[in-house]
């Protein structure tokens, strides 16, 4: 039996979630400056994390449940590679290439790809207010990139923020219904061990080596006279910026739909830009203030435009 649901424990966890999401964000741009490649810093993070992970339910005295046939098979699957993987590599690669908060923006137009694909693809009632919110997210990210001036956002960056979307919004609807009949704690970990192992076989953990780990690094911008070992930034990338929050936001899928979840989680882009102002002293013109704040209405415009079935079990079914 799925457990009670309450709204109250679902916000809480969500908005923990992405707070934690906010300031990894910062510590990720540390550990990248450092000199660590999106991609080995992909397959750490997913190692890491699911060491951890398995370590966690092993000390639960808990088993991990193997897939019950193909269909099980491909969503464990879809869900390791798309819904984590992948979305991790592209977080990597926008939060280098732009503005903390531009990159998290970018990444957050998920919630409009959630609504688009119930309406096509699970073929669920929407709102008409749905087609009002994806016109403002698109004028928002056009002011967002000031593309009167042919662009002025790395297009590489924008790219991945786009892709991280697309990954986000796999990590949701897979995790909504995953989490129905399995423990958070057990979709996670079984997710993570997926990506670490997909990483791992493009680039293995041990390029890590190469690193000093011991020196200490420079936060960067207003924190520049903040110092740390790299072996504590990486820590503190996965037990506070990856196993906590996505552990967080997972489990408030059992009190919340995967609307609600990335609606609330939309404080992470906002976060996200104040903390590139407070931290890197990165500047946003006034266009792109607005921009920002266009696309957030769009989002929720969009999000809330899902009409979800009535009752204690009105979680989105595949």
């Amino acid at each position: 039996m799925p457990a009670p649901r309450d709204a109250k424990t679902g916000y809480l966890l969500v908005t923990t979630g992405a707070l934690l999401f906010v300031v990894n964000a910062g510590v990720s741009r540390v550990i990248q400056a450092a000199g660590l490649d999106s991609v080995t810093l992909t397959t750490v993070r997913c190692t890491g994390t699911a060491v951890v992970l398995v370590a966690v339910v092993l000390a639960r005295g808990e088993r991990l449940r193997l897939p019950r046939g193909w269909r099980d098979t491909a969503v464990v699957i879809g869900f390791g590679i798309t819904g984590v993987a992948l979305v991790q590599w592209l977080y990597f690669v926008a939060i280098d290439r732009l503005p903390v908060g531009i990159a998290l923006l970018l990444e957050f137009t998920a919630p409009v790809l959630v609504a688009l694909f119930a309406r096509f693809v699970y073929r669920e009632q929407v709102r008409n207010r749905m087609w009002l919110g994806i016109g403002l997210s698109l004028g928002g990210l056009a002011l967002v990139a000031q593309v009167w001036d042919g662009l002025t956002l790395d297009a590489i960056g924008v790219l991945a923020g786009f892709g991280a979307a697309v990954s986000l919004a796999t990590y949701f609807l897979l995790g909504e219904h995953s989490v129905i009949d399995e423990s958070p704690l057990h979709v996670l970990t079984e997710a993570f061990v997926v990506a670490a192992v997909f990483w791992n076989l493009l680039r293995p953990a041990t390029g890590l080596l190469e690193a000093d780990l011991a020196a200490s690094r420079s936060l960067g911008g207003t924190l520049s006279e903040v110092h740390a070992p790299l072996w504590l930034l990486l820590a503190w990338m996965i037990l506070l910026g990856t196993v906590a929050p996505f552990l967080a936001e997972l489990s408030a899928l059992r009190h919340l739909s995967a609307t609600e979840v990335t609606l609330i989680g939309m404080v992470e882009p906002v976060g996200a830009t104040v903390l590139g102002w407070l931290w890197f002293s990165e500047n946003l013109t006034g266009a792109q203030v607005c921009g920002i704040a266009l696309v957030l209405v769009g989002i929720a415009l969009a999000q809330t435009a899902r009409v979800l079935r009535s009752g204690p079990d009105s979680v989105l079914m595949t």
